[in-house]
């Protein structure tokens, strides 16, 4: 269950060579992300989420440019932590619907994923 951003850019190697090692490879992921899309080498398991690729983009592309904006580093902290709690808050609810899948969550218990 891989989270967005770097925590799957580097999942997705170990991913790939288990399954060149011949293991099955079930990813559960939200439908909604901008790093994590199918595959045909993997099995994908999408569940669906609260928030668009727009929401998500808008998000990190404000992450991506306070370090560009006017003001000091102090001045920043609250912008960031702004960021981090939209971001925070878009996580849980991925979460909180992935949790509530009861067809995903039933396949998950069935292949004792």
């Amino acid at each position: 269950v891989p989270v967005e951003g770097s925590h799957w850019l580097s999942m997705r190697e170990v991913v790939e060579m288990l399954r060149q090692k011949g293991h099955e490879v079930v990813v559960v992921a939200p439908e909604v992300s901008l790093h994590i899309k199918p595959s045909k080498n993997l099995v994908m398991k999408m569940h669906s989420v609260p928030f668009t690729e727009e929401d998500m983009e808008e998000v990190y592309e404000a992450f991506l440019q306070i370090p560009f904006e006017e003001g000091s580093f102090l001045e920043k902290i609250p912008k960031v932590n702004e960021i981090m709690k939209r971001f925070g808050d878009m996580s849980a609810a991925s979460c909180q619907h992935l949790l509530q899948n009861k067809e995903l969550i039933r396949y998950l218990e069935e292949t004792k994923f």
